[in-house]
C-alpha cells in the first residue's frame, strides 16, 4: 500500500505494523502529532496509548509494559531525553523483554525548542542505545521497524532520532498495512530480578553484558542494508546521515559532481569496517552532519588506523549552528573540489523582529500587564509554554527561562538570596510535569516567592494534549481531574486564590498582598484557552 504519510505518520504506521501494543510518552515539538494522531486510530488497532505527566514517567510506563511481554513505542522531543535519563541508561543495562523504540525528536535552529539547540545523539555512545536515523518519512517507516527488529533480537531498546524537517517532512511511503485485532492484549510480568533490577554486583556483570551485546549489533548494522554507499571513482567523498543526506544530493545535483557517498543509517554503533573501506581509496571526505560533528570525530580516528593522508573536512567547512540546507552544502563541496558556486547573497533589510505573540483572547493577557503594573521591579522567573511570550514585547517581563518545572526552582534560589520580590510564572501542564516537586522544596526550605499557574485547561504550546487537570485521558476517556489547589495544600502552601484573571482587580489586589507574606503564596489564574474555547464551541 502506499499513501503521503508525514515523517511522524511513517513511524505510527510502522509500529502498528510492527505490533506495538503500548505507546506512552509527553508532548513536544516536532513529535507531537505521533501520540495526538496515535489516539485517533490506537482503539480499533488493539493498541493502548496515553500522554504521561512527563518523559521520565512515560518511559518507566514504557519500561513495565516492556518488562510484561509487550511491544512499546515512546515518543518525545530533544529534551525529554533529558527528563528521562535517570530510567534511560539502566534500561540498556537490563535490556528489554518486549521489543521497545524510543523516538528522540532534535530541533536544529530551534523552530520551537527555544532553550537550546540540543543534539541528543550524544545520549547514544554514552548509554550505549543503538540508534537509527532516517532522513525521510519512508526510512521513518522503514527504521521504525527495522528499529522494533533490532530490540527484539537483542532485547535492548532502540533510538529513532529524527530532527524537524523529518518528522514534518512528507511523500509517498509504501507500507504492509497489517491487520491488527481491535482487542488490546495484556502481557504477563514474570518475577526476575536478577534480570530487571541494577543493584551492585550485579550491575557490573551487567555493564559487560551490555558492551558484549554492542559488539554483536555492531556486527549486524555492518551488514545493514540502511548503509548505503553511492558509489564513484571520484577520490572526494562524503559521509552523511539523517536528512543531511538529502541536501548531499541536491548539492551534487545543482554542482554537477559525481561523488562516493556513505549515508548513515546506524549513527550508533557505526559500522566502523564499512566506514573503513569507504575512505581506503580517498584523497579528501566531507563529513556532512547537522549540529554536533560526532561522526566526523569518530571517522578521524579511523582514518588514522585505514588512511593517514585522508584530508577530513566538516566543522571547519560547514556551520556546527542551525539547520544545514542545500547551499551551505554546497559552498562546503565547492571549498573542497574548487569547484565554482556562487553563494546567494541576501541583502539585509533593518526590519522590526517578528516574536511570538499571545492569541486574540488569550487570558494571558490579563495576567501579564497585571503583574507587570503591580510589581514592575519584581524578578520574573518564566516557565516552558505560553507563558514564555512574557518575555517578548509589550510584556518584556521575564528573566530566566530553563526547563520545565525551573521558574520556581531558580525562584527560590533568587528569594533565599536576595531581599527582592519574586514571581515564578508557570503554566497547569507544566506544573503537573515538574512544578510540584520545587513547589515543594519551596515550602520545605522557607522560601517565599509568589506563584502564579496560568490554568488554561489544557497543555496548550505543543498542540492542545489534555493534562492530569483536564479530567480527560488522550484516548478520550473520562479520568480523575486533579486539582492544581489540593495538590499545593498538600505541599503545605497555606496562601493560595484561585481566579479567573478577567477580574482584574481581584488579580491586582491579591498580587499585591501575596507578595508581602513571608512564606510561598500561590495564585491559580484560571481561565480557558481562547483557541480552545472556539473549537469546543463548534465541535
Amino acid at each position: 500500500m502506499k499513501k503521503i504519510l508525514l515523517g511522524n505518520n511513517a513511524i505510527i504506521q510502522a509500529a502498528i505494523d510492527s505490533g506495538v501494543s503500548y505507546v506512552s510518552g509527553y508532548p513536544g515539538c516536532p513529535s507531537a502529532e505521533i501520540g495526538d494522531d496515535f489516539a485517533k486510530i490506537a482503539a480499533q488497532n488493539g493498541v493502548y496509548v496515553e500522554w504521561a505527566t512527563n518523559e521520565k514517567v512515560g518511559l518507566e510506563s514504557a519500561i513495565g509494559a516492556s518488562f510484561s511481554g509487550l511491544k512499546t513505542l515512546v515518543s518525545m522531543k530533544s529534551f525529554g531525553i533529558n527528563v528521562c535519563s535517570d530510567s534511560l541508561l539502566p534500561l540498556a543495562y537490563t535490556g528489554t523483554k518486549g521489543a521497545m523504540v524510543i523516538v528522540i525528536a532534535d530541533d536544529p535552529s530551534c523552530w520551537s525548542s527555544a532553550q537550546t539547540e540540543q543534539n541528543t545523539r550524544i545520549y547514544s555512545q554514552f548509554g550505549h542505545i543503538p540508534t537509527l536515523e532516517p532522513a525521510d518519512p519512508q526510512e521513518c517507516y522503514d527504521f521504525t521497524k527495522l528499529g522494533f527488529e533490532i530490540s527484539e533480537k537483542f532485547n535492548t531498546p532502540v533510538i529513532l532520532h529524527t530532527t524537524t524537517r523529518v518528522n514534518h517532512q512528507k511523500m509517498p511511503v509504501t507500507f504492509e498495512d497489517v491487520k491488527k485485532n481491535a482487542e488490546f492484549k495484556k502481557g504477563q510480568f514474570e518475577k526476575n530480578p536478577y534480570q530487571f533490577a541494577t543493584m551492585p554486583p550485579r550491575t557490573m556483570e551487567m555493564k559487560k553484558e551490555l558492551l558484549d551485546k554492542i559488539k554483536k549489533i555492531q556486527i549486524f548494522a555492518e551488514k545493514s542494508k540502511i548503509n548505503l554507499i553511492d558509489s564513484s571513482k571520484n577520490k572526494v567523498g562524503v559521509i552523511t546521515s539523517g536528512v543531511s543526506y538529502l541536501h548531499v544530493k541536491e548539492a551534487l545535483e545543482v554542482l554537477k559532481l559525481d561523488l562516493p557517498i556513505l549515508k548513515l543509517g546506524f549513527f550508533y554503533p557505526l559500522p566502523e569496517d564499512k566506514i573503513k573501506k569507504f575512505i581506503h581509496p580517498l584523497k579528501k571526505l566531507l563529513v556532512v552532519e547537522e549540529l554536533d560533528g560526532y561522526i566526523e570525530r569518530e571517522v578521524n580516528v579511523l582514518a588514522k588506523i585505514e588512511n593517514l593522508k585522508l584530508q577530513i573536512f566538516g566543522k571547519n567547512v560547514l556551520p556546527i549552528i542551525g539547520e544545514l540546507n542545500t547551499e551551505k552544502v554546497c559552498v562546503a563541496l565547492a571549498k573542497i573540489t574548487g569547484k565554482k558556486f556562487l553563494e546567494f547573497k541576501v541583502k539585509k533589510i533593518d526590519l522590526p523582529r517578528r516574536t511570538a505573540r499571545l492569541c486574540e483572547g488569550c487570558p494571558y493577557w490579563y495576567v501579564f500587564p497585571t503583574l507587570k503594573r503591580v510589581a514592575p521591579n519584581a524578578i520574573f522567573t518564566g516557565d516552558i509554554g505560553c507563558n514564555m511570550i512574557a518575555g517578548f514585547a509589550p510584556h518584556n517581563i521575564q528573566d530566566t527561562l530553563f526547563s520545565m518545572g525551573a521558574s520556581l526552582g531558580i525562584g527560590h534560589g533568587v528569594s533565599k538570596s536576595t531581599n527582592q520580590k519574586v514571581i515564578s510564572i508557570m503554566g497547569d501542564g507544566t506544573f503537573f510535569h515538574a512544578g510540584i516537586s520545587p513547589l515543594l522544596n519551596a515550602v520545605y526550605n522557607k522560601s517565599k516567592p509568589l506563584m502564579v499557574i496560568l490554568d488554561n485547561r489544557i497543555t496548550a504550546m505543543t498542540g492542545h494534549q489534555p493534562n492530569p487537570g483536564m479530567g480527560k485521558t488522550l484516548m478520550g476517556e473520562d479520568t480523575t481531574q486533579v486539582s492544581i489547589e489540593e495538590i499545593a495544600k498538600a505541599c503545605g502552601v497555606k496562601h493560595i486564590k484561585v481566579l479567573d484573571p478577567i477580574s482584574i482587580k481581584e488579580l491586582e489586589s491579591t498580587v499585591k498582598e501575596f507578595l508581602e507574606k513571608d512564606e510561598i503564596s500561590l495564585i491559580i489564574c484560571k481561565r480557558i484557552c481562547a483557541l480552545l474555547e472556539r473549537r469546543q464551541k463548534k465541535s
